[in-house]
């Protein structure tokens, strides 16, 4: 599965989080099209990339060009060096938005699955009455990113909670020592396509991100904990360079 190298893809995301991600004409009217690309991994091999709103209900879309959600991580057995698949929106959107700190990182939302571990501990995905065994289900949260040098170099990771402190989180955070939240908003998968509904109570603040497409492995580190979960290897970026060009409703 062809790869980005990290370094270019942090590079890129933060410059354009830094710098309010001016984003460039695409030549499309609804989110972000691109090319398919037969050296990426057909579920992962993202052709469109958006995010809309309908009343206070923000719907975020992504098209492959395969058949989306049919690859998941083997399991391993150990949650140590286990993997996990995404689909991602990263955006410009302030953490303070969902509730963590303010300017705490690189704000995304994500559907992931992970079958060696369970991340979503208020919610029953599977149905069988247990909360802490169906991390292989795809399902959705809200992460904040930062780089970090252990996860590679240039890499990202999911932010994580420095030990004795006690940072501002959302209601649903799930207790995992990184800047995460488990919202529970199911997606939903149809052919080609990935999409979730996610009330919003600011919806003014989304409508005025910016936002791109990407498809990524993530790795639990050895450590466990910081850094906990670093993004592994990137499959595909919708924009082709991760300049956030994506606009809301355009």
């Amino acid at each position: 599965m062809k790869t980005l190298k990290s370094s270019s893809l942090l590079a890129v995301l933060l410059a354009s989080f830094a710098g309010g991600a001016a984003a460039h004409d695409t030549g499309h009217h609804s989110g972000i099209a691109s090319q398919p690309n037969k050296a990426v991994k057909a579920p992962f091999d993202i052709v469109h990339s958006r995010i809309s709103t309908e009343g206070n209900i923000a719907v975020f879309h992504m098209a492959v060009s395969g058949k989306a959600g049919a690859s998941r991580p083997a399991k391993s057995g150990k949650l140590a060096g286990s993997s996990v698949f995404s689909y991602v929106w990263p955006t410009t959107l302030d953490p303070a938005v969902i509730g963590f700190e303010a300017k705490a990182g690189i704000l995304a939302f994500a559907v992931t699955s992970h079958p060696d571990f369970d991340d979503t501990p208020l919610f029953d995905e599977n149905g069988d009455g247990k909360l802490d065994n169906d991390g292989d289900l795809w399902h959705s949260h809200w992460v904040v990113l930062q780089p970090d040098p252990t996860c590679g170099k240039d890499a990202l990771k999911v932010a994580d909670i420095p030990a004795g402190t006690k940072p501002r989180l959302p209601k649903t955070w799930p207790g995992l020592p990184i800047l995460i939240d488990s919202p529970g908003w199911t997606p939903t998968f149809r052919k080609s396509t990935v999409e979730v509904r996610v009330p919003f109570d600011d919806l003014g603040a989304i409508e005025a991100g910016a936002f791109d497409g990407v498809t990524a492995a993530l790795r639990v580190n050895a450590s466990l904990h910081n850094p906990l979960l670093c993004v592994a290897n990137v499959f595909k970026v919708a924009s082709g360079e991760l300049s956030l060009p994506g606009k809301v409703n355009k």
